[in-house]
């Protein structure tokens, strides 16, 4: 989509690069299922969810040598708080490796027209310390989401966008400005040299170089936390009124059957424990001491005081998550070290993995958590304390074609599918036979595309892949000749194997046929799985694939066949979160978290608050919208503990922990979540 339309530049310490309502010469286009119109003096702009990154772009030629502020005037017609990108380009930008951009984000409330600000920082005299800086989503040279790499005297373009948004949203842009403000200041560390930042990571993991309240200085303070932690844990032992498996004994009894299972009571879902009583999961992902794993390679120069080998501390270079372990595999990385572990070892002593399992479940019961969610540390889960869930990924062949965030997805017809999934059932007969054990996740935030992406990701894989030879299978009795298929898609395949062997686009003509086979991998995937599931864990609940993006027809084919629903979402609340029409199942919260940057850390995770007081407040807004949702019968935080600051894997690198790197609880949220959890089933009651 392309239009032209008018701005023009204005003075007294404002250039406007953007007015709706005025007219030069700008070109104006629309990316990735964004729309726009110009009415009202506002620049429109519908975009789509579970599109990558809809945006829509704003072309002119504009020096802003002069200024030190980029404000933006928003309109945002949704009802819920919206975070929008801005990114200032020069003729030669390339956004994916951050060069000849300026890019932060802003967030508007739901329903609100609000003028927003944010700084173009100065450039740090050293530049060669943020060359060396990578690894980490968010480093000390990229605080809150700013990347300043622009000639301000050269802008080009401004483009405004979502990142990954899950939802339809419809908002405006009234205007863009730059402004002079209150000079911004590099941060402290931004005008050292090469030879005084570096290293930067103290030896438990900490940035070196800024304090704040509850950074561990020695050794000595990691074992007085802990002496101070024992005394808060004696006061607050948990609720009362709970089950052994947590459930809410004071409340309405249901039928014991020994094993969990959903009921819907009172137009409320929820979940009942093996003893008939009422259950609503309020947990934590990730209880793990491994959280703080990070990568070295290339990268030595960050750290101080890491362990020689013979150093009883160099077997954290070799203690990994089980879960992300395969992560690194597949990306190579050679060298990590366990900055978590080697704290909790230096805090609990030789016998620390016991010491730390048992603290664990102590915290749970003390904080009003009731959940030891997925992708927690099995030894942990399964000491017979408290409930927890597990999370299976899928291992069987792939759809080739298919593109993932994380994992190809896994071809329904393959005969190793169900094999192979029945196999890593078994592979955890012992939670399978655990009453403790209330359900799995299977799959994990599953990139599914358009309405007709599954279909068209098989045309596009090898003729031996099964799901393409099922869908010949499917066609051919459709059609009956490769001659009505081609008048319909207006084609030219000599024969079937012409089609089985091409590998390229298909028309729009072939979206029609690619919608209705989705349709059908779809319920193949989630149709099989359950069959297999319930084969080998009928006791257990089929918890769904954890969506993170999704749509209506996926939806309802998974109702069918989840017990429960599963989301990740990520926003300040749940108060307008529904289900398609029509469908009316259970809800589980897999993902959730807030975070801050006053603690050390260079990223605030994925939905940002001021501070560590804002960030417990979020957390207890968060679980009372679910609390009251119907719906809705559990929210699980992600996680545990703090990701290393120097990042995971993938460069992770957020303050999203119930504790820090060195096992100390953030007490801020730590109230809030016993606020909400202790009082969690009378909230739920409330009609």
């Amino acid at each position: 989509m392309n239009n032209t339309i008018s701005a023009q530049v204005q003075n007294e310490g404002k250039l406007v690069l953007f007015d709706a309502s005025k007219a030069t010469n700008v070109s104006l286009s629309a990316t990735n299922g964004a729309t726009f119109k110009l009415d009202g003096g506002l620049l429109k702009i519908s975009t789509v969810g579970n599109n990558e990154y809809p945006s829509v772009r704003i072309e002119g030629e504009w020096n802003i040598s002069d200024f030190n502020q980029i404000e933006i005037e928003l309109v945002n017609f949704s009802q819920s708080s919206l975070p929008v990108m801005v990114r200032l380009e020069n003729a030669n930008a390339d956004p994916d490796n951050e060069r000849g951009i300026l890019l932060d984000r802003v967030s508007i409330a739901g329903g609100a027209a609000k003028s927003l600000t944010f700084p173009i920082p100065p450039k740090p005299p050293y530049p060669d310390v943020k060359e060396k800086l990578f690894g980490m989503r968010y480093t000390p040279y990229k605080l809150s989401g700013l990347v300043e790499d622009l000639d301000k005297n050269k802008v080009k373009a401004i483009t405004v966008y979502l990142r990954k948004p899950k939802n339809d949203w419809e908002w405006a842009v009234k205007s863009v400005s730059a402004t002079k403000g209150e000079p911004e200041k590099l941060v402290s560390w931004m005008n050292l040299p090469a030879e005084k930042f570096f290293p930067f990571i103290d030896k438990y993991g900490q940035f070196i170089h800024k304090d704040w309240p509850g950074k561990t200085k020695s050794d000595e303070e990691l074992v007085e936390s802990h002496k101070r932690e024992l005394l808060d844990l004696e006061s607050h032992k948990g609720p009362e009124d709970r089950s052994k498996f947590g459930g809410w004994k004071s409340g309405p009894r249901e039928k014991a059957t020994g094993h969990f299972y959903v009921k819907k009571i009172d137009g409320k879902w929820w979940m009942v424990d093996p003893e008939g009583y009422l259950f609503w999961s309020h947990g934590v992902v990730r209880v793990t001491p491994s959280t703080g794993v990070t990568p070295l390679d290339g990268r030595d120069i960050y750290f101080t005081d890491l362990p020689k080998e013979n150093d009883s501390f160099a077997g954290f270079y070799k203690t990994h998550d089980e879960l992300l372990y395969p992560y690194y595999v597949a990306r190579g990385i050679k060298r990590t070290y366990d900055f978590s572990a080697a704290n909790i070892k230096r805090k609990y002593g030789e016998d620390w993995r016991a010491e730390f399992a048992s603290i664990a479940h102590i915290r749970l019961k003390s904080w009003g958590l009731n959940t030891i969610a997925n992708s927690s540390d099995k030894a942990i889960c399964m000491m017979d304390k408290t409930p927890y869930t597990d999370r299976i990924e899928l291992k069987s062949p792939d759809i080739e074609g298919s593109r993932q965030d994380w994992w190809k997805f896994k071809d329904p017809f393959h005969p190793e599918f169900t094999k192979d999934f029945r196999r890593q059932l078994l592979e955890r007969k012992k939670e399978l036979d655990d009453p403790w054990c209330f359900g799995f996740f299977v799959d994990n935030e599953i990139a599914w595309g358009s309405s007709t992406a599954l279909a068209e990701w098989t045309m596009q894989s090898p003729a031996t892949q099964p799901a393409k030879i099922e869908m010949m299978k499917f066609l051919k009795k459709r059609y009956g000749s490769i001659q009505k298929l081609n008048s319909k898609w207006t084609t030219n395949y000599a024969g079937w194997d012409d089609l089985l062997k091409f590998q390229g686009e298909l028309p729009d003509a072939a979206m029609e046929d690619c919608k209705i086979f989705t349709e059908v991998i779809t319920e193949a995937y989630f149709k099989f799985v359950r069959e297999e599931f319930k084969k080998v864990a009928p006791n257990k609940l089929y918890l769904g694939c954890r969506f993170a993006r999704s749509n209506p027809i996926v939806l309802k084919i998974a109702a069918k066949y989840c017990d429960v629903i599963s989301y990740n979402i990520y926003s300040r609340s749940l108060s307008t979160f529904s289900l398609p029409e029509g469908i009316d199942k259970p809800v589980m919260i897999g993902e959730f978290h807030f975070g801050a940057l006053d603690r050390g850390l260079f990223h605030p995770g994925l939905v940002e608050t001021a501070n560590q007081q804002k960030r417990g407040e979020a957390y207890r807004v968060y679980v009372e919208s679910a609390l009251r949702h119907p719906n809705i019968i559990g929210t699980h935080w992600h996680q545990f503990s703090d990701q290393a600051t120097t990042g995971r894997f993938d460069g992770e690198n957020f303050q999203v922990g119930f504790t820090d790197v060195c096992d100390n609880p953030y007490p801020e949220t730590i109230e809030n979540i016993r606020k909400v959890g202790y009082v969690m089933y009378e909230i739920r009651a409330k009609k």
